[in-house]
């Protein structure tokens, strides 16, 4: 990582150092625990909670009282009708756009981003619904009450952040941070998180290569070293801190970087890592510069939640749709695969989300005998995936999902081959189609197949939803069998 800062000389490492003089207000830092850190953290959430929505009503009752959008040809009622729902689609849109997620509060230009799309968004949902509703009276709020609340939301937001960094400055309200990486990077980040103490981080532990300082001391500017790259796992999961910033070190690639994000979930510990280290992108990625220091924090990805209950409505509602479209030929299929000899469906247990099992159905496409061979219509059948199409009914229960992170659930005596990707593949419903079945799984190994599929379950979102599905419905009429 380099540096924007006064430097002094290459290090032996071909890295530029800063200048090691301490930060004044280091000279004996008290050490914030975890749990203390916690507790200001959900203080400082309510803040912002309560001060945006006090806003939002205290607004929307003074347009009320003052008869904002009321005419001649407006009745009172409907005049507030659009005050009441204003507001409740304001907070809506403050909840969608995660303007209360505490690691976007107090510190960068994303919370205000959020806030501002958050006001943007709301606007543009009233006045589309006052359009075509025709409804005149939504206008003064679209042009009036809504930016005037939306400023006064920055407003708080941007004074309660002065009150945070003014408490940082007397070293309170600070995260622990368990620093991973060699001596050099390290030294770095500490230096840097002590000069800018706004940012609220603050060194309390460090693990390196060798559990030891290039010296062999049992500290580092400091900060004492808790362990080598073994033990960042455990200590990032019991030690008591709130962030683990991950920095390039011999030995410390994107597999076991990926490894220590997964035993972090569920913890309410950050990752903050080197962007050479970062094998994902989209929404889990944002920036957190600790004092020009280019880092990387990780989100959660989010499993569960607005965002899935979305996808679970959306896949439900499209595989309802389609299994009334195309009854008819599901039929004619039907009596066809049952003429040639045998039962129309098979039926295979296989693992669904959280390793629940369940009967998966799909038309026979093969003839069991002493050699299984394909059937005269089965050929046809896989090259278009139609064969899998029955599968719209473990969608519509809920088993499956329209895309998902492996096409075909696995066996259950499948599921050991993978270990720990397994069972990470099973946090979401399996796919009928997936990211893995469009990217040419007959040239790529199993092991990369998993890995796809786990970059789908880390990377989800709408959007490329959508691109799966799209790219899948080409290959089924280029009679690729995707599914």
């Amino acid at each position: 990582m380099s540096t924007q800062h006064e430097l002094e000389g290459p290090s032996s490492t071909g890295r530029c150092r800063p200048s090691r003089t301490p930060h004044p207000a280091a000279a004996s830092p008290p050490i914030l625990p975890a749990a203390a850190a916690r507790r200001w953290q959900r203080r400082y959430v309510l803040a912002v909670h309560v001060s945006d929505l006090t806003i939002v009503a205290a607004v929307v009752a003074a347009g009320l009282l003052l008869r904002v959008g009321s005419a001649a040809d407006v009745a009172d009622h409907a005049r507030t009708l659009s005050g009441f729902v204003t507001g409740l689609l304001v907070v809506a849109c403050l909840a969608l756009a995660r303007v209360w997620d505490e690691h976007t509060l107090g510190n960068g230009s994303e919370e205000l981003r959020r806030v501002a799309r958050a006001f943007l968004g709301s606007g543009v949902a009233v006045g589309l619904g006052g359009l075509a509703l025709q409804i005149s009276s939504v206008r003064p709020w679209v042009f009036g009450v809504l930016p005037l609340c939306a400023a006064l939301c920055l407003l708080s937001r941007y004074a309660l952040r002065r009150l945070l960094h003014r408490r940082r400055r007397d070293m309170r309200c600070m995260l622990p941070v368990l620093a991973v990486g060699s001596h050099e990077v390290v030294a770095d980040l500490i230096y840097r998180t002590r000069r800018d103490p706004h940012f609220g981080w603050r060194v309390t532990g460090v693990c390196t290569p060798t559990g030891a300082t290039a010296g062999g001391g049992p500290s580092l500017d400091g900060v004492p070293v808790v362990g080598d790259l073994d033990a960042v796992g455990g200590l990032a999961r019991n030690g008591g801190y709130r962030i683990v910033a991950v920095a390039s070190a011999p030995g410390w690639g994107p597999p076991r970087l990926h490894r220590l994000a997964w035993e972090l979930e569920g913890t309410g510990t950050e990752l903050a890592v080197d962007p050479d280290l970062v094998e994902v992108a989209g929404p889990l990625l944002h920036v957190a510069p600790a004092d020009g220091l280019p880092l990387l924090r990780l989100s959660t990805p989010r499993l569960t939640g607005t965002a899935q209950l979305v996808k679970d409505v959306v896949d439900r509602a499209a595989a309802a749709v389609l299994l009334v479209l195309l009854a008819l030929p599901l039929l004619v299929v039907t009596l066809v695969v049952w003429a040639d000899g045998g039962p129309a469906f098979t039926v295979q247990e296989r693992l669904g989300r959280g390793g629940r099992t369940f009967r998966m159905l799909t038309f026979r496409t093969t003839v069991y005998g002493h050699r299984s061979r394909s059937t005269r219509a089965g050929t046809v059948l896989r090259r278009h995936a139609v064969d899998e199409l029955p599968q719209l009914v473990h969608v519509l229960t809920g088993a499956m999902s329209l895309v998902g992170p492996r096409p075909r659930p696995p066996l259950a005596q499948e599921f050991h081959l993978h270990g720990a990707d397994g069972h990470r593949r099973l946090l979401v419903r399996p796919g009928m189609t997936g990211l893995s079945q469009i990217s040419g799984r007959g040239e790529r190994t199993p092991d990369e197949l998993v890995r796809l599929d786990l970059r789908y379950v880390e990377n989800w979102s709408a959007a490329l939803d959508m691109s799966i599905l799209w790219r899948s419905l080409g290959a089924m009429v280029r009679g690729r069998g995707v599914l």
